[in-house]
């Protein structure tokens, strides 16, 4: 109990010491205009309050991620605690802010955009590419993860009810953001806060014993802490799906002081929920081993919350799990169709220009959902730490050219540069190389980038980017933004 609740605390102390330096040394400045107050266009450039823009925000990172991978995160005991705290205060926080308040100051660029300015054309492409492959597999996760929560709750069978959720995701996607996003997403956020408040009173008022910190590894097959945990929680400490969505909001926020709030703000709410569901499974099932006994992730959200709530309140809280991954999976297809229409100047405003992308992106979908779920979510889990490593990389160029100190974000960027190399050389669907060669490898590897962006770094001082707006800068121009114009 003393573990969880400082784990908590130590968080909302995150967000109010750590998330200030973040935004400070950024260079928070309210008197530049953002995006949405030069480009407004009444489909992805809408101003929205902050209040509202941080639960659309909060429920747009919040997929299956923080309630999935913390309870296959909770398999290794304890020591998930530490990598949802220390990792949502200076790696998942971090990320968030920079990837939300670089688009901010790039007239709301989506990420492959942002990488590219800071980074190069090359890395620009790459990031097209990775963003749109990382999306369509994280689509498809958070259609069939709802899709078999439904099936257990309902009995209905999953491949009509995987049609149901695309269907909604195409209304979503094509949509003004203010129209469906902006107008439930604000309910369901509140309903997921209140979820989580519930299952954590639960295991209090039942009396489980919450297990204290060690550091000691219990998972169940001896799987290596390093670099295993910190792909499988994600989410919860750090993941580069959320820089495709944070573009979203740096298109809807009026000031550039709603930053901290909004996006590294929505980071710690994250970090809290996938505590709550590491304490919950870890304490419900009493040990690692039933843990992991106990079945997919589905199932023991339903045993779970039945458990702890009661059949009336055990259903709404999957139903509250069932909207969190339902609605990030609209909304990555939402991102993808912006990567895109950015990626090829194809202005927005029209309906038939969202339908140009949409339809194709979706057929593909379709067909890649049918491949074998399990497998589909190994890849997506480390795509998705691989482009959190590059954006904080991109958020280190940023400093540089700023002329800030970058080890705010270099730090970070190091470590999960050793933790992605690491794992694909050593994991089943990577190379299979004894942990001991592979995690070496990643250790150099890591100091090896830092190296050559140390180097980098002391010539881009000299070679400053322009600034948006400006000549160069205009050839970069989006075409929803040449439109605006």
């Amino acid at each position: 109990m003393i573990t969880f609740w400082g784990a908590v605390i130590s968080l909302i102390a995150g967000y109010l010491v750590y998330g200030r330096i973040v935004a400070t040394l950024f260079g928070v400045d309210n008197a530049k205009p953002t995006p949405v107050t030069l480009f407004q266009d009444g489909v992805d450039y809408v101003p929205m309050g902050g209040g509202r823009t941080f639960l659309v925000q909060f429920l747009n990172i919040a997929g299956i991620g923080p309630i999935f991978g913390a309870i296959a995160g909770a398999r290794w005991g304890p020591v998930a605690y530490l990598w949802i705290v220390l990792g949502t205060i200076f790696a998942g926080g971090v990320h968030d802010f920079f990837s939300g308040m670089m688009s901010v100051r790039n007239q709301g660029w989506s990420i492959s955009e942002v990488v590219g300015r800071y980074l190069g054309p090359y890395a620009r492409l790459l990031m097209i590419l990775f963003s749109a492959i990382l999306l369509i597999l994280i689509g498809i996760v958070f259609v069939r993860g709802p899709a078999d929560l439904l099936y257990h709750l309902t009995g209905i069978g999953t491949m009509p009810l995987v049609m149901i959720i695309f269907g909604y995701y195409l209304l979503a996607t094509l949509l003004p953001i203010d129209k469906l996003i902006g107008r439930i997403y604000p309910l369901f956020g509140l309903a997921l806060l209140l979820m989580t408040l519930g299952l954590i009173t639960g295991i209090m008022v039942e009396g489980y014993q919450m297990p204290e910190l060690t550091l000691a590894n219990f998972h169940p097959k001896g799987m290596p802490v390093f670099p295993f945990l910190f792909i499988t929680i994600a989410c919860g400490a750090i993941s580069g799906f959320h820089a495709t969505q944070s573009p979203l909001m740096a298109r809807c926020i009026k000031e550039e002081r709603q930053g901290r709030g909004i996006f590294y703000g929505a980071m710690v709410a994250e970090g809290i929920v996938a505590l709550v569901w590491a304490a919950v499974s870890m304490s419900f099932f009493g040990s690692t081993s039933v843990l992991a006994g106990a079945g997919s992730a589905a199932v023991v959200v339903n045993k779970v919350s039945v458990g702890l709530l009661g059949t009336i309140g055990g259903t709404l809280a999957i139903l509250g799990v069932v909207v969190c991954p339902i609605t990030s999976g609209d909304t990555a297809f939402r991102s993808l169709r912006l990567i895109i229409a950015d990626a090829i100047h194809l202005p927005q405003k029209k309906i038939a220009s969202r339908f140009l992308i949409t339809i194709p992106t979706f057929i593909l979908a379709i067909v890649v959902s049918c491949l074998d779920f399990n497998v589909i979510w190994r890849y997506a889990a480390w795509s998705n730490q691989t482009l959190a490593t590059i954006v904080l990389w991109t958020g280190s160029a940023f400093l540089i050219k700023e002329g800030r100190s970058h080890w705010l974000t270099t730090l970070p960027a190091v470590f999960m540069s050793a933790v992605t190399m690491a794992y694909i050389l050593q994991a089943p669907e990577g190379f299979q190389c004894p942990g001991v060669i592979s995690n070496l490898f990643g250790v150099l590897f890591a100091g090896a980038l830092l190296i050559f962006f140390l180097f980098w770094a002391r010539n881009q001082k000299k070679y400053p980017v322009d600034a948006p707006g400006s000549a160069d800068g205009d050839k970069r121009l989006t075409g929803q933004e040449k439109e605006s114009r």
